[in-house]
């Protein structure tokens, strides 16, 4: 929980504001708060934020005593993601220095880009998208966008969660064990090393070879959730099970033996759309005025441009075929997947997120129909007119 600050010791003028470079419309949110500084997430050190005075980071970037070092003046620091295990929350307590995160700024972009996987598969090995059950682990922010946009599509899934079985939460939960059964895996975990519910190698070697040869298993959330090795050991030993790995244990290196055995890969961007990127600035401007004890002035609708293709009309009746172009024409998941295998090797996993090109959300078009039958599609995420 964020810490109120008692007095604000500096003047807005003379306040540092370090943030990672990747960080969308940064210097629109910010600019007016004070000095901005950009900086490398991964290479970012104690050094470099000796005089900060508020630190922005994402995921890659380790938020601890030693990266805190050489700094005594830091009053805030926020991270632009939904998982928090970079973030060392008892160190920035013990200081008294308020955190907050961003739960949920990238969850659509993620359940989009399941969904593209999806799809692409349903065109590949044809089959039809409501003949598979989906077991979706993790029924958070992530894993309920999933659910809603399965539900959408008529496309039956269960949900696993132990953590949110034992709340108030009224939604009906299954076992891990029934989960791995279902035709469709697709993990959506915080990555957890101890405690009563880890998750860290949540499927190690054995839970990995119960899975059959028709399953699908998508993992978009940790790589360390998956035993990696183990997967690539059972995969050259001829196991048949699809796989669509967006994040790998290790990042940012690569257990790059298994890329032969993915189906659809890519460099931990599924949650990078434009829009999940920028919601999390968003809430982290919010979480910083609120500390300041100031009135927001910037929303994310002033800085979102408009899609290259931001509406069509649809003079047809609702079908997959019909969804797999909609879905191909705003994300085509094949695209990274290519990105991936294509300059891995000369590039590296951090320059390819860096540089990951633009990409939006359902909702950035706008679907205009001509007979009363579209309902799926808005429900989906697209926008109407």
């Amino acid at each position: 929980m964020a810490i109120i600050f008692t007095e604000l010791l500096i003047s807005l003028s003379s306040m540092k504001i370090y943030y990672d470079e990747n960080m969308p419309f940064a210097a629109e949110f910010f600019g007016e708060l004070g000095e901005l500084v950009p900086f490398s997430g991964r290479e970012v050190n104690a050094q470099q934020l000796s005089d900060a005075d508020v630190l922005l980071v994402r995921s890659i970037t380790q938020v601890n005593q030693q990266l805190l070092a050489k700094n005594e003046q830091l009053k805030f620091v926020g991270t632009a993601t939904i998982g928090v295990d970079h973030i060392d929350q008892d160190y920035l307590a013990s200081r008294n220095i308020p955190f907050s995160s961003a739960p949920g700024c990238n969850a659509i972009s993620v359940a989009e880009y399941v969904i593209s996987a999806l799809v692409i598969l349903a065109e590949r090995y044809l089959f039809s998208l409501k003949d598979k059950k989906v077991g979706i682990v993790g029924a958070g922010n992530t894993g309920s966008r999933l659910a809603e946009k399965l539900d959408a599509l008529g496309i039956e899934y269960c949900l696993c969660d132990p953590v949110l079985e034992q709340t108030n939460d009224q939604r009906e939960f299954v076992s891990l064990e029934q989960a791995l059964t279902c035709d469709v895996i697709s993990l959506h975990v915080p990555l957890v090393k101890d405690g009563d519910t880890p998750t860290l190698h949540l499927l190690n070697r054995a839970r990995l070879s119960n899975l059959r040869d028709d399953q699908i298993l998508i993992n978009a959330c940790r790589g360390d959730v998956i035993d990696n090795q183990a997967l690539l050991e059972l995969k050259q030993a001829g196991h048949g099970m699809t796989l669509v790995l967006d994040v790998w244990e290790g990042e940012p290196n690569v257990l790059t033996p298994l890329i032969d055995f993915v189906d659809i890969t890519s460099a931990h961007i599924a949650g990078y759309s434009l829009e999940g990127k920028a919601r999390g600035t968003e809430m982290l401007y919010q979480a910083l005025c609120q500390q300041l004890k100031i009135s927001p002035k910037n929303t994310l609708s002033a800085f979102l441009p408009k899609a290259s293709i931001d509406y069509v009309e649809i003079k047809q009746d609702f079908n997959e075929i019909l969804l797999n172009q909609l879905v191909k024409m705003v994300y085509d998941v094949r695209r990274d997947d290519a990105i991936f295998r294509c300059q891995l090797s000369s590039l590296g996993f951090d320059t390819i997120r860096k540089t990951y090109p633009t990409r939006r959300e359902f909702s950035s078009v706008r679907v205009a129909q001509a007979k009363e039958n579209l309902a799926t599609l808005y429900s989906l995420g697209f926008s109407q007119p």
